[in-house]
Order: structure tokens, then C-alpha cells, then sequence
């Protein structure tokens, strides 16, 4: 459950440093921030696997660079369902999407993995 929460906490801070460094991305308030972290963490668990394979050829074609394109596209639909977030356009998307898995990637190497632990 800790790690859970500290998940959602490393999502909603890599949404807060888009936000800071990305113009094109507002979120406003902390509650906004950790919805979005949440609804992120859902997103990426349930619909991004869908996408993922739908898109795999494209993904192919374009030696994994379309994975940035399906990232921001989750981003995108998080800012859609969550008041008081927005991400304006395409390439705010993307830059918010490799802010967001940069963070996401060290508090992943921070927190070590659940399995090495059992």
C-alpha cells in the first residue's frame, strides 16, 4: 500500500515539474495533482496495454518513437477527465510525457524493485 501511494506521489511530482518547465501544461492545486497522479497511475495500467498493442506496428516502424506519441496521448486523457489540468497541443504532450517518464524512471530506481525485496 506504501508503495502505491508513493507511486502516486512520484506520478503527481513529475506532473508538477511538467507543469513548472512546460508551457503548454497546467495543473492547478495539489489536489489536482495528486487525481491526476492517480487517474495517471489507472491509465497507464489498464488503457496504455490496449493502445500499446493496437499501435505495435507503427511503434515498429518507427523504432519505438511512437511510445512518446501513446504517452502524451495518456497524459491528454488524463488532462480531459481531471478539472483543473490542462495540456495544450501535441508537443506539450510529448515534452510532458518524457518529463513525466524521466521522474517516473528515478523514483522507479529510488524505491527498488518489490520482488528483489519478497
Amino acid at each position: 500500500m506504501i508503495r502505491f501511494i508513493l507511486r502516486i506521489l512520484i506520478a503527481a511530482a513529475g506532473l508538477w515539474l511538467s507543469d513548472r518547465l512546460i508551457t503548454g501544461v497546467v495543473v492547478q492545486g495539489v489536489t489536482t495533482l495528486l487525481l491526476a497522479g492517480l487517474l495517471l497511475g489507472v491509465v497507464n495500467a489498464i488503457v496504455r496495454p490496449v493502445v500499446t498493442v493496437l499501435t505495435f506496428p507503427l511503434t515498429l516502424l518507427t523504432l519505438g518513437l511512437f511510445l512518446l506519441v501513446v504517452n502524451a496521448a495518456m497524459i491528454g486523457l488524463v488532462s480531459l477527465i481531471v478539472p483543473g489540468m490542462q495540456v495544450h497541443g501535441l508537443w506539450a504532450g510529448v515534452q510532458a510525457a518524457v518529463v513525466t517518464g524521466v521522474v517516473s524512471w528515478i523514483g522507479q530506481v529510488l524505491l527498488g524493485d518489490a520482488k528483489r525485496e519478497e
